[in-house]
């Protein structure tokens, strides 16, 4: 089992302007790609999303591979959500960083879909780009009949100076993870990849010496102690390189599809 989790960003197999490499499409990797995934608890439809990248293919995946909600051929086998109570705290802090001045706006993400409350332009267009379901409401407090497994909050400006430190009273309770150089999520303190890949190998029968990993960021620590062959991306986080057994090539020279066509033998040219 090779696990990139289908995360809203596409995580480390796009290349720096977010798409994936037409080859990929002519490979055999692409009947283990997207049909019928789930990311965030919403079924997003990734047969549209990777046909405006790809063309159209046959190719289905048959487990979602998102850590705070994993599902296999339409059964739940794990989730991990917030309370609600939590997910109000954190939409007044957010509100209060907006009023001081940052430039930042929270989705709330659901099973079923994802939701915002900022209508401008700017702000909807950027995060549109990473949600297929996407719900504007008028008051994000009042989504109360979606289970939420996070709470992602993005910003123009830098992740790590502008918004963490402003969600620093969540940090004995809950993770505050960097996940980007725009994004912090917000999320169960037992949630996180490695307890995503736990449940998926343990529903499978798979082993670690069975299982490939790749990551790029901070967000993908403990993933990699899920795997025997645990990649960093070239591009990686310092700290995610160290924790990895291997590095593959980065995100901008298509380094998973890369490194797993050289697992399995297939030709990358």
């Amino acid at each position: 089992m090779w696990c990139r989790f289908l995360d809203w960003r596409f995580g480390c197999r796009c290349d720096d302007d977010r798409l994936l490499d037409r080859r990929v499409g002519n490979q055999r990797l692409r009947n283990r790609s997207f049909r019928n995934c789930r990311h965030d608890g919403r079924r997003l439809d990734h047969r549209r999303r990777c046909r405006r990248r790809l063309g159209r293919h046959d190719g289905r995946c048959r487990h979602q591979l998102d850590f705070r909600y994993v599902v296999g051929r339409g059964r739940e086998i794990s989730s991990d959500c917030l309370g609600l109570d939590v997910v109000d705290r954190l939409v007044d802090a957010i509100r209060g960083l907006r009023s001081r001045g940052v430039d930042v706006g929270a989705v709330v993400c659901g099973k079923r879909s994802a939701y915002i409350e900022r209508r401008d332009a700017p702000f909807r267009a950027e995060i549109a780009k990473y949600y297929t379901r996407l719900e504007v409401v008028d008051d994000l407090r009042a989504v109360t009949d979606d289970e939420v497994l996070k709470v992602a909050v993005f910003t123009s400006g830098s992740s790590a100076d502008d918004v963490a430190p402003g969600l620093a009273a969540f940090c004995a309770t809950h993770q505050v993870v960097v996940s980007g150089e725009h994004w912090v999520d917000v999320m169960n303190p037992t949630a996180n990849k490695g307890t995503g890949i736990a449940h998926l190998q343990a529903a499978l029968g798979i082993t670690r010496s069975q299982t490939m990993v790749f990551g790029d960021f901070l967000n993908d620590l403990e993933m990699m102690d899920t795997a025997k062959y645990s990649f960093a991306m070239d591009n990686a986080h310092p700290e995610l390189r160290a924790r990895a057994r291997y590095v593959a090539p980065a995100n901008s020279e298509n380094g998973v599809v890369r490194t797993i066509s050289a697992a399995l033998g297939l030709s990358w040219t």
